[in-house]
């Protein structure tokens, strides 16, 4: 078998073909030490004392082996162009000064033929290597702008949360962030640092303003809860009030009064709700019972409220407002005095009674108005002065005519028949108030 055959064998293998035969190219003397053959005579390699023949030889071939594997093994990781030329060159030296003064058994001759053809296996295989170590570098540059891209993305999301006022899952997902950037590669430092700066100051961003406003939010709580204390406060005080209506516009107040007064923390907010609701359902369970209980008196009092409509209606039409409304009055004094009635119904009741409530203040204005004897004066005034102006524009119109101005006395004379019509609807006027 050539050289270049044995370069291409296993570590193993190719020490196994260098050996060969050890009866061939070793022996042991009757003293026990071990030579080596080679074509330029035997050579003793060292003895093995209290072995046998065998044994030691055995030994001896081993140390060949180990050598020969390292020459198999340089020569392949020099094919698959895992190493560098120069650290080959070097290990090429080093090996020939192995095989010079190796004490071993083996093909001594064939193993540094076999070493001296790797420098040209260096030179043939070198270009595999830059091409090897270019495509790692390739790779790595690859694998570099993947990790810059993974974490300028995770950058990119932190920066993208920085206003974000979704408190519970931009915390949750800056702390996934976190990790995705933990489990991503390294990059240079530079690079890494500034990517890590712009990451960690949108969590630190984020955070601050989270922590003010929780801050805040706090204190808007206490705010809120002493609000609220103060409202449940009072519906606890008005639980047994026996005054329904009243009591029952209160709630509905103070329940306006809730819900303005906005969220506070969840908790307190459930127990402060829960004492309102304890409260709130008493009294209107009690007013709930109570209007039960005074449905059949509820019917009587409609009954007694609608006979006294029938009498207010008797008072239409109205001739003269003061004993109208006295008689008003008077049933209206009954009215207020019945008990309680269907609310629906009562306000069709009431919708009648202030018809007529309003026609007899109409008439009481009306008459005020006209007996008023500051508003008589100055009817009277009106009529005086529009009198006075006709008389003038008849003078002016036949002073105008004598002296042949025949337009002006027309302009004239338009102007007091125009103050004529005003007169007589002043007269009219004043002819209705009293005396």
């Amino acid at each position: 078998m050539n050289s270049q055959e044995s370069l291409n064998l296993s570590n193993t293998g190719a020490a196994a073909v260098l050996i060969g035969d050890p009866a061939k190219f070793g022996r042991v003397a009757e003293d026990g030490t071990v030579y080596v053959i080679t074509p330029t005579g035997d050579r003793a390699v060292g003895s093995y004392p209290g072995k046998s023949p065998e044994e030691a030889l055995a030994y001896f071939v081993k140390k060949f082996e180990m050598v020969a594997s390292e020459v198999a093994l340089l020569a392949a990781r020099i094919r698959s162009g895992a190493m560098v030329p120069s650290d080959a060159h070097e290990a090429v030296n080093k090996l020939r000064n192995q095989i010079k003064d190796l004490n071993g058994v083996g093909d001594l001759e064939n193993l540094s033929s076999s070493l001296e053809k790797i420098p040209a296996l260096i030179s043939e295989h070198e270009g595999a290597y830059i091409a090897k170590k270019a495509a790692q570098a390739a790779e790595r540059e690859a694998r570099k702008v993947e990790a810059a891209a993974i974490k300028e993305k995770i950058v990119a999301e932190a920066e993208s949360l920085v206003d974000s006022v979704a408190w519970k899952v931009t915390t949750a997902r800056l702390k996934e962030l976190l990790e995705d950037w933990k489990k991503a590669p390294r990059l240079d430092k530079k690079v890494d640092t500034a990517l890590w700066k712009r990451f960690s100051s949108s969590r630190n961003k984020f955070d601050k303003r989270r922590r003010v406003h929780f801050a805040n939010l706090d204190g808007e709580h206490k705010s809120i809860a002493v609000a609220k204390e103060l409202i449940v406060k009072e519906a606890e005080s008005l639980a047994n009030s026996k005054d329904w209506l009243n009591t029952a516009k209160r709630f509905k107040s103070l329940m306006d009064q809730w819900k303005a007064s906005g969220r506070g923390k969840k908790s307190s907010d459930t127990a402060l709700w829960n004492r309102f609701k304890i409260a709130q359902d008493s009294f209107f369970t009690a007013k709930n019972s109570d209007m039960e209980k005074r449905k059949g008196s509820m019917v009587e009092n409609l009954s007694k409220r609608e006979a006294l409509v029938a009498e207010f209606e008797a008072l239409l039409p109205i001739t003269d407002f003061k004993p109208a409304k006295k008689k008003f009055n008077d049933l209206m004094d009954k009215y207020q005095r019945i008990g309680m009635t269907d609310r629906k119904k009562k306000s069709a009741l009431d919708s009648k009674i202030k018809k007529i409530e309003d026609e007899i203040n109409e008439l009481e204005r009306n008459f005020q108005r006209k007996s008023d004897p500051t508003a008589k004066a100055q009817a009277n005034k009106v009529v005086q002065g529009l009198a006075e102006a006709i008389e003038n524009y008849e003078k002016q119109a036949v002073k105008a005519e004598a002296a042949g101005q025949t337009a002006k006395a027309m302009v004239a004379r338009e102007a007091a028949a125009a103050r004529r019509v005003w007169l007589e609807q002043a007269q009219k006027g004043l002819t209705e108030f009293t005396s």
